[in-house]
């Protein structure tokens, strides 16, 4: 019966996973296929020249890549920290009963909802160092910086981006995060509470424990997509100034349209950041799995 009910839910899913090979297999095995061979967008016979591992070569050898790898995962860091943190504050705050706490939740998600560049095109011009919005308050308040001209600077650039970045994507962490904590019985709570454990020791031992699963969830999923920020990049400072905001998404777009249409290099570029995609995933997988475990 079990083995006839496995192979019924198999036959269920088969269609969907046969689409899904259609649509991602092939460009995927013709990415990595491109990623061993000279292939130049303006020289279409070029496609056929196999290059060996040159392009991967070229990825520790040009320059480019090394710094643009450091820049991308400093910026993971930093922004998936920040939106873990205010992400499980408005978890928590949004999790208790309040009068209105329908319309704070639905409110919250707007950001979510704008698309990516233009969530970014109007933080750059929310930074428009002459009609720009944070410069005017910055002024009416008299307070530093109220001059300044963010995006042309690599550190007030990078604070642009990384607050752009945040306030789209804050509340996707809230929402993943506020599920698991609604799932969590409040009978649990309510013994902690008879025991006399406080708000604290109530969060370290209970909350934190149980959010866990959620907790994964939430941060392999920001995770990835700051890893592989492309869009805020591109609407906000292209890269620049200089190549100071390059992130590997970025400098693989470049690679492939930018400069000469290397489509070997920007292969090259793509499987080292899907490699690195997948390492990070089964990092964060096995760290939690591990903990389980203990």
């Amino acid at each position: 019966m079990a083995a006839r009910d496995r192979r019924f839910g198999y036959g269920l899913v088969a269609p969907a996973v046969i689409v899904l090979l259609a649509i991602t297999a092939f460009p995927l095995v013709y990415n990595v296929w491109i990623s061993f061979h000279n292939a130049w967008y303006l020289f279409p016979t070029t496609f056929s020249n196999f290059a060996g591992v040159k392009n991967y070569k070229e990825l520790f050898t040009g320059g480019a890549f090394l710094p643009s790898l450091y820049r991308t995962l400093g910026f993971t860091a930093v922004s998936v920290a920040v939106e873990l943190i205010i992400g499980l504050a408005l978890a928590l705050a949004l999790n208790r009963k309040f009068r209105g706490r329908g319309i704070v939740r639905a409110a919250i998600l707007i950001p979510w909802a704008v698309p990516t560049v233009v969530s970014g095109l109007l933080w750059k011009s929310m930074f428009d160092p002459q009609n720009g919005f944070v410069n005017y308050i910055l002024t009416q308040l008299h307070l530093p910086l109220a001059h300044t001209t963010w995006l042309s600077q690599t550190w007030t650039s990078w604070g642009a981006i990384l607050l752009a970045d945040a306030w789209r994507n804050t509340p996707f962490m809230a929402l993943l995060l506020l599920a698991g904590l609604q799932v969590i019985p409040r009978d649990v709570y309510e013994a902690a509470k008879i025991d006399g454990a406080g708000a604290i020791r109530t969060f370290r031992q209970i909350t934190l424990p149980m959010l866990k699963p959620a907790l994964m969830v939430a941060l392999i999923f920001r995770t990835l997509s700051s890893f592989l920020i492309f869009d805020v990049i591109y609407a906000m400072s292209h890269g620049g100034p200089g190549n100071s905001t390059q992130v590997l998404a970025y400098l693989n777009w470049s690679s492939m349209f930018v400069q000469g249409g290397n489509y070997g290099l920007g292969a090259a570029i793509s499987v080292a950041l899907m490699v690195m995609s997948l390492v990070i995933a089964a990092i964060y997988v096995a760290s939690f799995r591990t903990e389980q475990v203990v």
